[in-house]
Formats: structure tokens, sequence, C-alpha cells
């Protein structure tokens, strides 16, 4: 779990990590796929530690991987049952999630 500590004007100046089942004082809880948190992320990536570094690029790269896997099956270098089944299920679902945001007009950077 993380927790944030905001500043005097009710920023974000500091996540931490959880070091036990109490956060200590002045911190809240908070989840990375809070808009706050990833925009206090990227706006700070240089400074954090290589696992939040890793973290916070996740969904950049997920996205990567997709589209790549879309260019090697419309070029026909692999076919979608070529890869296991659970890469398959993944992979629709998020296409299929990322339709219905199409359709409410969001993009994933309006999420990001």
């Amino acid at each position: 779990m993380l927790y944030i500590e905001r500043d005097a004007d009710g920023a974000i100046a500091a996540i931490h990590r959880a070091k036990g089942e109490q956060p200590e004082p002045g911190r809240e809880p908070a989840s990375l796929s809070d808009p706050e948190v990833i925009s206090f992320l990227k706006s700070n990536e240089d400074e954090l530690p290589p696992d939040l570094q890793l973290l916070s690029s996740d969904a950049t790269i997920a996205r990567v991987l997709e589209d790549l896997v879309d260019v090697l099956i419309a070029k026909k270098l692999i076919l979608i049952t070529d890869l296991p089944p659970q890469a398959r299920e993944k992979l629709l679902n998020r296409k299929r999630l990322r339709a219905q945001m199409a359709d409410q007009q969001l993009t994933v950077d309006d999420i990001l």
C-alpha cells in the first residue's frame, strides 16, 4: 500500500510505501491509479527509486506492447491464436475496454 503526504497547499509532496499496518501521522492511503498520484509520479519520475519508475511506466509500455501485437497480427506475422489463451484473453479484454472508452470519447491519455 502507498501513502501520500501533502504540502500546505494540499498538493502531494511525497509518496511512501507502507511500513506497517497503520500509516504514520500526516499520511493518507493512496492508489497508483489515482490521477493525482500519477501526475505526481510523472512530474518526479527522475527522482523515484527504480522500482517505482518501473511501476509508473507500466501502463505506457503495456500500450506499446498491445500496439506491437496489433501490428504483427495486421501484417499476418502472427495469429491471435498463436498466443497463449491467458494472453489472448487479456489483450481482447483491454481492446474491449479501450473501445468502451472510445465510445465515451475518452482516450487512455485522458485517464493517465
